[in-house]
């Protein structure tokens, strides 16, 4: 299936790892030119290997300063973006009796305002050319309640109602937004929660993440190159008429009707 992403220009932020690196290997496989973005020098040099010479740039995208700069930077050396693909920041997973203010206002620059620091200036660059498309990667639990993960499921679900209403707002100017919500999914972050889930319950790693796995139906985490498949099958124009949604990607683990 021809997916009309040849030459396209992609931006992923978090690109130098797990399901970002993913994603930017997908849009490659298409054609397209890409760019990603993450706070490590050295994990750009890493994810290079894999990648090739993509364009690479080191931002702190809590700063809305370097998220501007940053953007300008792929504009000047790419051209116009045709597709951002938002999977940058994750919040720390904190045991309930530990969340404080401040650890909620962490959750938020972590992972909410690093996509919402990015989109903003694209989505208008978007609108002003009648074209686009956003796909923001955000974690499944912005829909199921974790008790570890409070403040970032917070952030998520923050980000996904913030998808939905960008893409009323901008849909009569052509930019299409869409999220994508994985489940557990093979990434060194999601090994770093069943740590988290391992030191709340007082039991091994390996035992957390065997009962997070028993509850999904399919049996097994999913790869984050299954991830990017759906990530660049929106991004594409087969998806010219997917907007607005957030979609599951758990393994049939929260079997709801929405």
């Amino acid at each position: 299936m021809d997916l009309g992403l040849t030459n396209k220009i992609v931006l992923v932020t978090g690109g130098s790892k797990g399901i970002g690196l993913a994603c930017a290997l997908g849009f490659l496989a298409e054609g397209a030119h890409v760019a990603i973005a993450s706070r490590s020098a050295e994990n750009i040099s890493r994810a290079r290997r894999t990648l090739g010479e993509v364009l690479g740039i080191e931002a702190d995208l809590t700063d809305p300063a370097q998220a501007a700069a940053m953007v300008a930077t792929v504009e000047q050396e790419l051209g116009p973006i045709d597709v951002l693909v938002n999977s940058a920041g994750a919040a720390r997973r904190t045991p309930p009796d530990d969340l404080t203010p401040a650890a909620w206002h962490a959750a938020m620059e972590a992972k909410y305002f690093t996509y919402i620091h990015v989109i903003d200036p694209v989505v208008k660059h978007m609108a002003a050319r009648g074209s686009g498309v956003i796909v923001n990667v955000i974690g499944n639990g912005g829909k199921v309640a974790s008790p570890v993960h409070l403040a970032g499921g917070a952030a998520n679900a923050a980000l996904m109602l913030a998808t939905a209403g960008l893409a009323i707002a901008y849909a009569p100017r052509g930019v299409r937004v869409v999220g994508v919500n994985p489940g557990l999914t093979e990434t060194d972050r999601v090994a770093e929660g069943f740590a988290a889930d391992a030191r709340l319950g007082g039991i091994s790693a390996a035992e957390a993440s065997a009962r997070a796995v028993a509850k999904i139906p399919l049996g097994r985490m999913a790869e984050a190159d299954e991830v990017a498949d759906v990530v660049v099958f929106l991004a594409s124009s087969r998806a010219g008429y997917v907007t607005g949604v957030n979609i599951s990607m758990d393994g049939g683990g929260s079997p709801i009707v929405v």
